[in-house]
């Protein structure tokens, strides 16, 4: 005996595609968030790094100003 198939009519596949999308899309989103936040962790444990490095310095924070500032 043969099971009859269930015919999905248009309007349903587009509806479970638009769940799909949907659900990728707040996949992404949450993907990115992290991803920017990770990176602004990093930005900041890189300006500590350098503050210490100043700080550190023999050089005066004029002198440090003043390489940064200079034309290559």
């Amino acid at each position: 005996m043969a099971r009859a198939r269930k015919t999905i009519t248009l309007d349903e596949k587009m509806e479970k595609a638009q769940d799909a999308v949907e659900k990728t899309k707040a996949r992404y989103d949450a993907a990115v968030q992290e991803l920017r936040a990770l990176l602004e962790k990093k930005d900041a444990q890189r300006k500590q790094e350098l503050l210490k490095a100043v700080e550190n310095s023999p050089r005066s924070f004029d002198e440090i100003m003043a390489f940064l500032k200079a034309e290559e």
